[in-house]
């Protein structure tokens, strides 16, 4: 791991941005004390309507009330 004072930081941002972008981790620290951490960002791309057709359901009973539930919230 890499570690930067917060001017090399400030100055070399795209530098340092690039070697996050290659999977390396690189701290920026005050004084020699650790501030923080550079370290690549993990996504997970959302896809919607990926299980479109593969969920089924009863609609005429699916918004129906469920009489134990009703009764755990002192409803009934």
């Amino acid at each position: 791991m890499t570690t930067v004072n917060v001017y090399e930081a400030k100055t070399q941002l795209s530098k340092l941005l690039e070697m996050v972008e290659r999977g390396e981790s690189v701290t920026i620290a005050r004084a020699g004390r650790p501030i923080a951490d550079l370290v690549p960002h993990t996504r997970v791309d959302q896809v919607f309507g990926a299980l479109q057709g593969q969920i089924r359901w009863d609609p005429d009973t699916f918004d129906d009330e469920d009489p134990e539930v009703l009764e755990m919230f002192g409803i009934q």
